[in-house]
């Protein structure tokens, strides 16, 4: 709309320009009355429904983060020998593959394990390609003895998305393990499932128990025995027959099928007599001895009768990739309803410990009702400032811009998820921004033409075409380099930068061709454009009075200007201090509020699985009593099925006995008032007392840690130290000290070493001479000792209907051999044929087992780990917090040490250490988003140079983006709330968009002064004319930020653009047009003269 002054004032602009229209005015032109707009309008639309419909659905963004874990076995080897001849060479020719990020391994006795994780968006398919070639190309590396390596890749598709904890109060976990086992088989025949596996149970065994008294009397050995069950236990097609007309096959041999065909085995003869299995063993058939316990466990909030400790396996289940998680647990829930009665009995219970399907599609709703709401509310708002059918314009064109989006979405190999819903929620404000631009230039021209007509609609859009292709162009410039962040949060966070652009490309496309077909299809009458320029004419004096004060004020009194100029810096310099006086905390991302996470024991290395069975329940019984808690899940011995946080941190390598695991579900988020993270605090703090009581603490690699799903991409833990030394005793004491200090810092909680405590173990020393002189080699003493121990399974049985195998377990009872002197007359089989006493070829030692050699990157390392805590829980200010407290302190080799913040240290030959953690990817992330900041500054002053072809407007223009930091940092000191990587794109977002309404208001101005106005009235009749549009964008913007404060994750970046926009669309209207007037009439002229060629 315009004022009678711009009516006058633009005379030249009431007929339509007969000159170039520009792309704009093209586009408009040959849209605006063509059959193909409303064609064209449909296909997109359906295109959009489609992409709604097919995009498949994720609580978060799928980060491709290929990790390979290569197994190595040599048997009798130390750590030491493990490490310099076989993980050494192994990891030295790895490390050469492309797209390889670290190399990890770790040294053990008799084993080794190498871990490759690739750079994030590696494809698995081709990190498997390569790492295979390489270690076929390297086979003859391996040194004597060693075993090939077995590769385990490990990536994003084989987190599972669903698991399903199966309890009962009568059945024994043996029975539920059977059962998950046959529904394991069911439910992979559901389209799409990927990797599905058990944890907890104890499988199917038959044991056979041998008594080595009995074996002396018979003279018979465990080698022999074994040799006749193998020999015993044998089926096979041998060839066929023909005969006539009839081709057969020939069978032979028997399986082995139950207990008691075991038990009439003939195992020798004595005194002429056959000797059956039954007389030397005791054999029988049932659970295998426990090395994992699974236990479930009602909370507080379970809906049914209480639950304690009831025996449990956990059945889990991935997704193929590129799947829809949501359709897939939704396939898995609907079989296993069906098999409830069939499969499953009444007297089992099945709990879904994990639904991603459920938290994805609640999540994925949620945003789309807020999207819903904020669309609705732009479109209230164009209605309430523009009138109703400037708002049907927007209500057609802003579902048509979004629903192709999420086509687009999908052709790029997005899911509809969390950050991709965000990036179309925060910039709907800008969405719509093109539009009305667009339509309040057509009417603009209409009033002052007098009468509605195409050609001067056409030109009115190529009038505003340049700079409202320019102002997209800056907020595409200020959101394209945030693409290009590195590490495990660029892809997390890409949705936003490449859906944003695309949206706001295609909303200019909109704005462009279907805006004006619609305009002509529900155009007002005269006498509505009449009543609403009287309308604005009201506002535009309540406006033009303010603009007098702050614009001409300031510039005719220019000591106010300069009270202005000073009191702008004076507020950036106290808004910065607030980052400097942790006022404001940095932090990578804030806590999510979700409805799990766990507790991680890890007990002295040796503890026996009943004892840290025993322990983890005492921590259960105490978590379970939180009002908030619906069940607990204890997993001692083996691991919870890991998430992307456990994929990352390898939770599914623990597996020893002293290892143990706590699943804690919480109610949904809508039903209680506390966070997940208040609830994990106040976990922490009822267990802290049982774990200090227990002394675990003061023992390497031993402690309790409550691991909260981490909001972004997942580190080992929130605070680590990576330390380097000239020797693994220097390391090891370092590594100690380095706890101490974060047990003294009280930002610091739950620390551990991730060293091993040393451990007793016994050896067998034999005597080589004697076992020589008896006819006895060291491998078959080896051999008889490992069937005594129960670790040589001979066979298996054939038992009908299971689903797992039943192996044959020959073994000395547990009983027996947990004295270890009980051995010492177990047979031994000689070459010649007899047996000679074990006691005889040598003796039991107790010995002690060290701790493993770990390296990353080839240099040898110890980690030293913590969490944050308290209201700096970000780890750079417990970083900080432990520098200043070892100022004082020298290490074992006499080196003061100083961690490195960015990279590790430079040689091995003297203590250091690196910090690790979330640091480095805050690190990488803040580092990489300010150079992304600097990129769409220069860029954006390039396209604007570009534009008006002058150094100066351009610096005017850009003039107010370093102004919101005056807002964004006190919003966040009022909101309590950490500035964020969310909140630093926020910010980076804002670039655009203040720029883009600053080159509204100069082409405006610019616009004035070429039909005759001063510089003065130009800048204030711009002012006045961009006013509405502006605030519209603003507020529209506004709103989409607003509906977004109350999630975690996104409430930085919905601060920056709320507080920033609240200030940067003031100062815009402010601080540009003083800047114009600074350059000064001449300038401008020459300028205006210029852009005028330009548009022309």
């Amino acid at each position: 709309m315009s004022t009678p002054e711009e009516s006058k004032a633009t005379g030249s602009a009431n007929k339509p320009r007969e000159s170039s229209l520009g792309t704009a005015g093209v586009l408009c032109e040959t849209f605006i009355h063509s059959p193909l707009s409303p064609l064209l309008y449909l296909v997109l639309l359906f295109l959009g429904i489609y992409g709604l419909i097919a995009t498949p659905r994720q609580e978060d963004p799928e980060i491709s983060v290929p990790m390979i874990d290569i197994f190595y076995q040599m048997p009798g080897a130390s750590a030491e020998q493990v490490a310099k001849l076989l993980i050494a060479p192994q990891e030295r020719v790895l490390s050469e593959i492309p797209g390889i990020k670290h190399v990890y391994s770790a040294s053990d006795k008799e084993m080794g394990l190498i871990t490759l994780r690739y750079k994030v968006g590696e494809e698995m398919e081709s990190a498997l390609v390569r790492t295979m070639a390489k270690l076929e190309t390297y086979k003859d590396l391996l040194p004597p003895g060693a075993k090939p390596g077995v590769m385990k890749p490990k990536g994003i598709d084989d987190v599972p998305v669903v698991t399903m904890t199966l309890w009962s109060k009568e059945l024994d976990d043996s029975t539920l393990r059977a059962l998950a086992t046959t529904l394991k088989q069911r439910l992979k025949q559901v389209p799409k499932t990927g990797n599905a596996f058990i944890s907890g149970g104890r499988a199917r065994q038959l044991r056979i128990d041998i008594t080595p008294e009995r074996l002396v009397g018979f003279g018979l050995s465990m080698g022999q025995i074994a040799q006749v069950i193998e020999g015993f236990n044998s089926e096979q097609t041998v060839g066929f027959s023909e005969r006539g007309e009839l081709h057969t096959y020939v069978e032979t041999g028997a399986f082995l099928q139950t207990a008691n065909d075991v038990r009439r085995l003939v195992v020798g003869l004595h005194e002429g007599r056959p000797v059956y299995m039954s007389d030397v063993a005791k054999v029988s058939i049932g659970p295998e001895q426990a090395t994992q316990m699974v236990s479930f466990s009602s909370g507080a909030a379970y809906p049914g009768e209480p639950v304690d400790n009831a025996q449990a396996v956990t059945l889990a289940i991935a997704k193929h990739k590129g799947a829809n998680g949501v359709d897939v647990v939704l396939a898995i829930q609907e079989e296993m309803e069906k098999l409830k009665g069939v499969l499953i009995p009444d007297n089992v219970h099945v709990e879904y410990t994990r639904d991603y399907g459920k938290s994805a599609s609640d999540k994925v709703n949620s945003l789309f009702s807020d999207l819903l709401v904020a669309t609705i509310a732009v479109m209230l708002l164009v209605w309430l400032s523009m009138g109703l059918k400037p708002s049907l314009v927007v209500f057609v064109t802003i579902p048509l811009v979004l629903l192709v989006t999420v086509f687009a979405s999908m052709l790029m190999d997005y899911s509809i998820n969390r950050v991709s819903l965000f990036a179309l929620i925060f910039s709907i404000g800008f969405l719509v921004d093109n539009t009305i631009v667009i339509i309040d230039n057509i009417y603009r021209r209409w009033l002052i033409h007098g009468s509605p007509d195409t050609a001067i609609a056409i030109d009115a859009v190529r009038e505003v075409g340049n700079p409202t292709v320019l102002a997209t162009f800056c907020v595409v410039a200020a959101l394209a380099p945030m693409g290009f962040v590195s590490g495990m949060m660029g892809p997390y966070m890409a949705p936003i930068p490449a859906l944003g652009s695309v949206a706001m490309l295609f909303s200019l496309f909109v704005a462009l061709v279907f805006a004006p077909w619609i305009a002509m299809r529900i155009m007002p009458s005269m006498q509505q454009l009449q009543d609403m320029q009287r309308r604005d004419e009201e506002i535009d004096k309540k406006i033009a009075g303010i603009h007098e004060y702050t614009i001409g004020s300031p510039w005719k009194q220019r000591f106010k200007g300069r009270v202005l100029l000073y009191g702008l810096l004076v507020a950036f310099v106290l808004a910065g201090l607030m980052f400097y006086t942790t006022g404001i905390t940095v932090k990578m991302l804030p806590f999510d509020n979700k409805s799990e996470f766990q507790v991680t024991v890890n007990m002295p290395a040796g503890t026996a699985l009943t004892e840290t069975a025993s322990f983890t329940n005492e921590l259960a019984e105490i978590i379970r009593q939180v009002p908030e808690v619906v069940s607990v899940q204890s997993y001692a011995g083996t691991s919870i099925p890991f998430d992307f946080n456990g994929l990352v941190r390898q939770y599914y390598w623990r597996m020893y006995p002293w290892q143990a695991q706590i699943q804690i579900i919480l109610l949904d988020k809508g039903e209680r008032d506390r966070s997940s993270h208040e609830i994990a605090v106040h976990v922490r703090e009822l267990i802290a007392p049982v774990v200090d009581a227990s002394g675990i603490r003061a023992k390497d690699g031993a402690g309790v840690t409550v691991v909260e799903m981490p909001p972004g991409p997942p580190v080992l833990q929130t605070v680590v130290a990576e330390v380097h030394g000239p020797d693994a005793a220097t390391r090891h004491q370092v590594a100690r000290d380095l706890k101490g200090f974060f047990e003294t810092s009280e930002l610091i909680g739950e620390a551990e070493t991730m060293m091993r405590e040393p451990m007793a173990t016994w050896r067998f020393e034999i005597n080589a001479k004697k076992a020589a002189l008896n006819g006895v080699s060291i491998e078959t003493i080896n051999q008889h000792l490992a069937m005594a121990m129960g670790m040589f399974k001979v066979s298996d049985l054939k038992e009908k209907g299971l689903e797992e195998p039943t192996h044959i377990l020959l073994q000395v009872p547990l009983s027996k051999r947990a004295d270890l002197g009980n051995l010492k007359n177990l047979p031994v089989m000689t070459m010649a044929g007899s047996t000679v006493p074990l006691g005889q070829l040598g003796e039991f030692i107790e010995h002690q087992r060290g701790t493993y050699i770990v390296h990353k990157d080839l240099r040898p390392v110890e980690y030293v780990v913590g969490d944050a805590k308290g209201r700096l829980s970000a780890p750079i200010y417990a970083q900080l917090d432990v520098a200043e407290l070892m100022q004082d302190y020298r290490a074992p080799d006499g080196v003061k040490l100083s961690g490195e913040y960015i990279g590790a240290p430079e040689t091995d030959t003297r203590s250091g250490f690196e910090w690790g953690g979330e640091w480095t990817v805050t690190y990488e992330t803040f580092r990489d988003m300010g150079i992304a900041y600097a990129v769409a500054l220069i860029v954006i002053y390039m396209l604007v140079v570009w534009q008006f072809g002058n150094f100066l407007i351009p610096a005017v223009v850009m003039a107010p983006i370093p102004l919101t930091l005056l807002v964004i940092a006190p919003g966040h000191l009022l909101l309590g709330a950490d500035f964020t990587a969310t909140s630093m794109i926020g910010l980076i977002a804002l670039a655009g968009i203040i720029v883009r309404n600053s080159i509204l208001l100069v082409d405006f101005s610019l616009l004035q002064l070429n039909n005759g106005m001063s510089l003065y009235d130009a800048v204030i009749s711009a002012a006045k004319a961009r006013t509405r549009p502006i605030l519209i964008t603003a507020v529209s913007t506004m709103v989409g930020a607003a509906i977004i404060l109350t999630d975690p994750i996104f409430q930085g970046m919905a601060i920056s653009l709320l507080f920033g926009l609240l200030v940067s669309t003031i100062l815009t209207l402010v601080v540009v047009p003083l800047g114009c007037l600074s350059i000064g009439e001449k300038t401008f002229r020459k300028v205006a003269k210029h852009h005028d060629c330009c548009v022309d």
